[in-house]
């Protein structure tokens, strides 16, 4: 056989002249350690537990008699953000927007896709069970903050009990303590502690 350059190219070659070579299995991954939640895959993406939750606490609101769905002032600033359908703030949404069920719903997808990807980034390669996953992109989807979070420092450490607490902080909206944002984020520090 002649020299090649490409060891690829050769090894396929080898491999089409041999009728009895059948490709090497795969050596296993070494099991994490008893405790450790598993590495986030590249691609998680929030479960339809996190996706429940933020749904709950966004809630569709300002739902009008035609079943159109009307945007509304921020409830900690009484104005800016307007929000509209399940949380959706942003350029374009201001008094007055209105959009149907499917917009809104299409718009959810959207924004938890663009939130779990901002929430993969910030955490990198740290150990993440599938219900931190789903309390960090909650959090991020509410706060934005995921990428400045002290909890998201403490995360990436390992330090999981104490990002838990940090959870609790996040409850003011324009200077003011909100009794909604308290039981969100009791709700997603519980979650992420996998209660």
């Amino acid at each position: 056989m002649p020299f090649e350059l490409d060891y690829f190219a050769a090894l396929r070659r080898m491999v089409a002249n041999r009728a009895d070579c059948a490709p090497a299995a795969t050596p296993p991954f070494p099991a994490p350690s008893p405790g450790t939640p598993p590495s986030p895959p590249v691609q998680m993406e929030v479960s339809a537990t996190g996706t429940a939750l933020i749904r709950r606490f966004e809630g569709c609101a300002l739902k009008r008699a035609d079943g159109l769905i009307e945007a509304y002032p921020d409830p900690g600033t009484g104005g800016a953000p307007w929000t509209i359908g399940w949380g959706t703030t942003g350029a374009g949404i201001s008094p007055g927007t209105i959009w149907t069920q499917e917009q809104c719903d299409a718009r959810l997808a959207a924004d938890l896709r663009r939130h779990a990807a901002d929430v993969r980034t910030a955490i990198g390669g740290a150990p993440t069970s599938q219900a931190q996953f789903d309390a960090l992109v909650s959090f991020h989807f509410n706060t934005g903050a995921i990428a400045r979070a002290t909890l998201t420092r403490l995360h990436r450490a390992g330090d999981h009990a104490g990002a838990a607490l940090q959870f609790g902080r996040w409850v003011f909206a324009g200077g003011t303590r909100l009794r909604g944002l308290e039981r969100r984020r009791a709700a997603e520090a519980k979650l992420y502690r996998g209660a």
